[in-house]
């Protein structure tokens, strides 16, 4: 490995910690209390976004899943095709857009209105078209990638599953959950054999 690519790799880490707390910091706390109740209260929970930011959304879903809400991903492509029927009144939908301008996001934000659906955005850009559609915004602050160009959605995805993360975190708090919840439900693996262990 070159001494150019070594320093690149090195830097990684130093920019990413960097920006993770950034998000920390930039996080408007009203809205993410708001975002926490809708989440709570929320028979079920749909996730959707492109590229990195779709990958974080099913990241996202199985989060919600492990501590027992309800969610799926919904798929940009499939969410206009009949999808979006899984979302009832009073259910939460959670979309990402860096920019705030997805395309393929918008009829989501747009048939979620009609349904009664709320609508929980994460986004830079507070004054997008995506951000005018949503309940609630929740800001995202990345100033740097990884790779020299700052093109690649590297530190940008870290920060979106780390507000996921805090959300999760905030969520295990309100509803009460426990462990012993988790253990029915994750049997297997490592995880499941440490949470089980004490029925055997």
């Amino acid at each position: 490995m070159t001494e150019e690519a070594m320093a690149r790799a090195k830097a990684a880490f130093e920019i990413e910690a960097r920006e993770v707390l950034r998000a920390g910091e930039a996080m408007d706390m009203q809205a993410f209390s708001q975002a926490v109740k809708a989440l709570k209260d929320a028979p079920r929970i749909g996730a959707s976004g492109c590229g990195h930011s779709g990958i974080a959304c099913r990241h996202f879903a199985h989060l919600m899943c492990c501590i027992e809400r309800p969610a799926r991903f919904i798929s940009p492509a499939e969410a206009v095709h009949g999808a979006t029927g899984f979302l009832q009144k009073g259910d939460v939908m959670v979309l990402v857009s860096r920019g705030g301008k997805t395309a393929e996001l918008l009829p989501i934000a747009q048939i979620s209105r009609a349904k009664g659906v709320l609508v929980i955005t994460l986004t830079e850009a507070l004054d997008s078209p995506l951000a005018a559609l949503s309940d609630i915004v929740l800001p995202m602050k990345v100033e740097h990638e990884t790779d020299k160009y700052n093109c690649q959605g590297t530190s940008s995805f870290l920060c979106t599953n780390a507000i996921f993360d805090a959300l999760q975190a905030a969520l295990i708090e309100e509803t009460g959950f426990q462990n012993e919840q988790f253990a029915v439900i994750h049997p297997g693996g490592a995880v499941g054999e440490r949470l089980n262990a004490d029925k055997q």
